[in-house]
């Protein structure tokens, strides 16, 4: 091969391998000249072939070097004419862990570079898992191989394979034959989507990829009336999902997974789905309902083991909140009967573990369908008003709510005021509505002791996006003034459309004071309001 030959195919394959750099190094080689300065003259020393004429010199090689012709450099996700053959010819410095024939599947991996997807496959999980950046001799060390898999080496094998022959030196990198191919792990991400058992969540978060250009770092030709042209597009490949609920691809990162198999994620499916219904006149409801379905199945599914305090003796979500300690968190999970030790599948991935369970093996009350608490004091929540002056007030006391409550007063004597709050992150499915107003004698061991009465309503929206009201049968709910009281407005009452992520006051419960005017000796109109909270009621009575 001459020399302006060899020049152009390291040229053409530099903004493939750029991708494949880490950001900062991506930044310091901006320039086809840096991308030769950087790695040409880094070869090992004595070597007189190339990396690819030493391949072909040994008959024992020939199945893998007919893969690497074969096999095609993709770039921004698109076939490449370039060959791997090519690359082992041009002047990268690289290291070639070579496994002899008969010890894979040559006939399958060329069968699958002529498919739509295999070519890629073939390219990142066999002749990628083969080369490594840099000339490097046999000996105790961790290699990041092309398709950024951590492997390990030492002067006799690599992740255990030994070598047939190794530290051969070429001008542009080593040589090493191994006795048989190296050894391929799945990321968590990866996992899902090649083992059976898991094939539909993998594929459902797998439907959230997407390119990203990135114009910054492409390369303009200028414009075409008045439409910028590109003769070198970056793209990024994006997964909102991952980058929601925890980077399971990623190679630099370290994750447990704790997923049920396909059937029972169906089942699980079908029950989250049904909290996340949104109203039909909401734009992309069914996107929505998918999303939030999706990142509520795996809100409790997915640990870091960086953000543990101590891993074998209790594990925490990401989301996990000390306000909340009853939620996200799970102990002793390694052992029998633990989160971890109970799976009945444990598979090994590079960058963590997936756990496998016939079923969810969560509950939703404890993760997604979680109590939904206002503390009545929290007066920004308040939208609406009427007849009343409020104050939010402090007091030391284990049965009041976060420490707080709010002080509700009549304008007039004989006023029936109205206080509405909205109520926010509500999912379609049944809720208890309760109501929780403190003593009297929560100011004063003699105060007045008149109950209050009052009414409720529900305002929420149907299916199709309807605002509608619900008075709580017609009720009117008469205070214990003796005592903390918790008083349901509303059992089992269900919100058929969710409110959730929404930031909006589709949902709202408005309080009303109801006392004639011939109870004032009977009844008091001010109200110690502590806080209003939302108990989920499961179908056909699960716990």
């Amino acid at each position: 091969m001459n020399i302006n030959i060899s020049r152009y195919i390291r040229k053409s394959v530099f903004r493939f391998l750029l991708l494949a750099l880490p950001v900062g190094m991506a930044g310091g080689l901006s320039s086809c000249s840096d991308w030769d300065d950087h790695y040409e003259g880094n070869g090992a020393d004595g070597g007189n072939v190339s990396l690819w004429d030493e391949i072909m010199e040994r008959p024992e090689l020939s199945d893998f070097a007919e893969v690497l012709t074969q096999t095609k450099v993709f770039r921004q996700h698109k076939k490449s004419s370039m060959s791997y053959a090519e690359i082992l010819q041009g002047g990268q410095s690289l290291t070639v862990m070579a496994p002899v024939n008969g010890t894979f599947n040559k006939d399958s991996l060329l069968a699958l570079v002529k498919t739509a997807n295999g070519d890629s496959a073939v390219e990142r999980n066999f002749v990628k898992n083969h080369l490594t950046r840099s000339p490097l001799s046999a000996g105790e060390r961790t290699l990041r191989m092309l398709n950024y898999k951590r492997v390990s080496m030492t002067d006799g094998d690599v992740l255990g394979v030994p070598f047939q022959a190794k530290d051969i030196r070429c001008k542009n990198g080593v040589l090493h034959v191994m006795a048989s191919q190296l050894p391929y792990k799945y990321t968590v991400y990866e996992a899902l989507n090649a083992l059976p058992q898991f094939t539909e969540i993998g594929n459902i978060i797998a439907s959230y990829n997407e390119d990203e250009f990135d114009e910054d770092a492409s390369i303009s030709s200028g414009l075409v009336d008045g439409i910028p042209v590109y003769v070198d597009s970056v793209v990024y490949e994006r997964n909102k999902i991952i980058e929601a609920i925890g980077l399971i691809n990623s190679e630099d990162s370290t994750y447990h997974t704790v997923v049920p198999t396909n059937e029972g994620w169906r089942k699980a499916w079908e029950e989250a789905a049904s909290h996340y219904r949104f109203p039909s006149s909401l734009e992309k409801c069914d996107s929505l309902q998918k999303y939030w379905t999706l990142r509520a199945l795996f809100t409790d599914a997915i640990f870091t083991p960086s953000i543990q305090p101590s891993i074998n003796d209790s594990v925490k979500t990401n989301y996990y909140t000390y306000e909340y300690p009853q939620y996200g968190v799970y102990y002793k999970p390694f052992e029998s009967n633990g989160l971890f030790g109970a799976a009945k599948i444990k598979e090994t991935c590079s960058n963590g573990f997936v756990y496998g369970y016939d079923e969810w093996p969560f509950d939703p009350k404890k993760t997604y369908f979680r109590k939904i608490e206002l503390e009545a004091e929290t007066h920004w929540d308040i939208i609406a008003y009427e007849k009343c002056i409020y104050n939010a007030q402090s007091v030391l006391a284990d049965s009041v709510s976060k420490g707080g409550y709010l002080d509700i007063k009549a304008s007039s004597g004989t006023a029936n005021w109205k206080v509405t709050y909205r109520l926010q992150n509500t999912l379609s499915g049944k809720y208890d509505f309760n109501v929780v107003v403190l003593p009297k004698t929560i100011e004063s061991p003699d105060g007045n002791m008149r109950p209050c009465k009052f009414k409720a309503t529900i305002n929420y929206l149907d299916e199709d996006g309807k605002a509608v009201k619900y008075n709580c049968g017609g009720k009117v709910f008469t205070t214990d003034p003796a005592k903390v009281d918790t008083i349901c407005v509303a059992e089992a009452f269900e919100l058929p459309a969710c409110n959730y992520n929404q930031n909006n006051s589709s949902v709202s419960i408005m309080i009303e004071c109801s006392i004639s005017s011939k109870e004032n000796s009977k009844y008091n109109r001010e109200m110690y309001l502590d806080c209003i909270f939302l108990s989920p009621v499961r179908e056909n009575n699960e716990e």
